[in-house]
């Protein structure tokens, strides 16, 4: 059969749809991507979540995967301060986190607590760097949501870049979102599209 510039035109661009597709639907799962449990020096809670990520950390403490908890504290919106100023005070994300991992029993010496704020991914995993190499931990486990483990990976490996220091990315079993079925809910779709400009901005070395 005689092979013309149409018909090549035509499978490539049936290829791209086809490999476009497949993309499309483990886009959830490529973000969601998770390693084996194993055990650890720390357990890495990175916020963004009051309870879903600090359950799974705790229960990772309880089971025995790791001694020590690291809750970082995260910026408050400006509005926080001004409501302070006139006699409002209002729970913090930070405090919030920490009420969670006491009242499941977590005790106080094993919980860590950087004196930094974060306002980002990017400055949490700095943050993960400096207590991995001052403290001599040799693998961390990072808990965070099944859509942000992808960024948090990037992160990671871009702040540890130069060092030994092994990683174990974990979701939240408590995390409702169905990274395989992702399509099937307006959650799931509103967090990739949230998530997936992070990620690429990431991927270009401009991520925070």
């Amino acid at each position: 059969m005689f092979i013309t510039p149409r018909r090549v035109l035509l499978a490539a661009a049936a290829l791209l749809l086809v490999c476009g597709t497949y993309g499309c639907v483990n886009l959830g799962s490529f973000l969601a991507s998770e390693d084996e449990l194993v055990k650890a020096d720390a357990i890495f809670l990175f916020a963004g979540s009051q309870a879903e990520r600090p359950l799974e950390a705790a229960d990772l403490f309880n089971a025995g995967y790791a001694p020590l908890i690291v809750l970082t504290r995260p910026t408050e919106e400006p509005a926080v301060e001004l409501l302070v100023k006139r006699g409002i005070v209002l729970p913090t994300r930070f405090s919030l986190m920490r009420d969670v991992l006491d009242k499941l029993g977590i005790p106080d010496a094993a919980v860590v607590v950087p004196e930094r704020l974060h306002d980002n991914t990017a400055q949490e995993a700095d943050t993960l760097r400096a207590l991995a190499l001052s403290r001599g931990w040799r693998r961390v486990i990072l808990v965070s949501s099944k859509y942000h483990l992808r960024r948090v990976r990037m992160a990671a490996r871009r702040a540890l870049r130069g060092t030994s220091v092994e990683v174990v990315l974990h979701a939240s079993r408590y995390d409702p979102a169905t990274p395989a079925q992702w399509w099937r809910h307006r959650s799931d779709l509103r967090q990739l599209l949230w998530e997936v400009p992070k990620v690429i901005g990431y991927a270009a070395g401009v991520g925070e």
